[in-house]
């Protein structure tokens, strides 16, 4: 498991984090995720989508203080993981994941930034391999990760059941779609991102009803957390806001987000908005998202704690 945004749209997250795009689907709905092909895209995503992985952490160390361990559950290729070692300079940081290949690159990211005395990694299928960690959790973050195991109220009891006393469990799930571009683009017809949007919720109802184990739930998370043992719950949302013209960075992002979704919708869509979303692609073109001057990424991200009493 990697740390994903939602669907094909790779605005929410894995850590890479964003939305997450399934693997080429085409037309033919798939709703497996190859998070290693994914790899590059990931840590691009989490690196764009940074100083909001860095306020929501400041927000999280001003109730976490002093954490020993730090464990990211869905860490993908560990840009977060690597965030959470900046901001808690006294911690150890667990890495846990279910792809090796995002877990090597985890890695060899937090060597390369000189956290690696403190780093770990665990490779294995959340949330039965945490029982693998050699001492409870001072902090447990799944951000984006949890929609992806399929019964989410088990998962997160056993999220629960590895923090320590007065242990915090943090999840980024929800939010906002992220948004590119604006509502009318001077050609096709107005809304294109709402549009959009309507399919990757169904897609995103897919993916969870084709999980092993799949439970539908009510996403009232503070009723989740509760229902795990924990307590003093609280919700903040946390906006990345790249306003045009965009940088090339927030340009390459949104490109590879609406290239993802060309081709996972593109059979979805009605001739018009699909021939808006080609001209939007084409680098030749000057209204492209390549070239044009508006475009921008926006995007809100919530996350939600509770804490272990006992």
């Amino acid at each position: 498991m990697a740390h994903h945004p939602h669907a094909p749209h790779a605005d929410q997250d894995p850590h890479g984090h964003g939305h997450s795009h399934p693997n080429g689907p085409g037309h033919d709905h798939r709703t497996d995720i190859d998070w290693a092909q994914m790899a590059q895209h990931l840590e691009a995503q989490a690196e764009l989508f940074t100083p909001l992985y860095e306020r929501a952490l400041s927000w999280l160390g001003r109730e976490v203080t002093e954490p020993g361990l730090i464990v990211d559950a869905g860490s993908g290729p560990g840009v977060v993981s690597c965030l959470f070692a900046e901001t808690f300079p006294g911690a150890r940081v667990m890495a846990v994941d279910g792809s090796e290949p995002l877990l090597r690159r985890a890695g060899e990211r937090a060597a390369r930034l000189g956290y690696a005395d403190r780093f770990g990694t665990l490779s294995g299928e959340l949330p039965d391999v945490l029982g693998e960690l050699d001492y409870p959790a001072d902090l447990l973050w799944a951000g984006r990760s949890l929609h992806h195991l399929g019964d989410q109220r088990a998962a997160l009891a056993a999220f629960a059941r590895r923090l320590g006393p007065g242990g915090t469990l943090a999840i980024m799930e929800g939010g906002l779609p992220t948004r590119f571009l604006p509502r009318d683009l001077g050609f096709g017809r107005p809304g294109l991102e709402a549009r959009l949007d309507v399919l990757e919720a169904e897609w995103f109802a897919r993916m969870r009803a084709g999980l092993p184990g799949s439970v539908a739930e009510t996403e009232d998370w503070a009723a989740l957390l509760g229902a795990a043992g924990l307590r003093h719950s609280r919700s903040r949302s946390f906006l990345l806001d790249l306003p045009a013209p965009a940088s090339d960075r927030a340009r390459a992002y949104v490109v590879a987000s609406l290239s993802r979704l060309r081709e996972a919708f593109g059979e979805d869509l009605d001739p018009d908005d699909r021939a808006t979303v080609d001209r939007l692609l084409d680098p030749d073109d000057a209204a492209s998202v390549h070239r044009r001057p508006d475009v921008f990424v926006l995007a809100a991200h919530t996350v939600h704690t509770a804490v272990r009493a006992d």
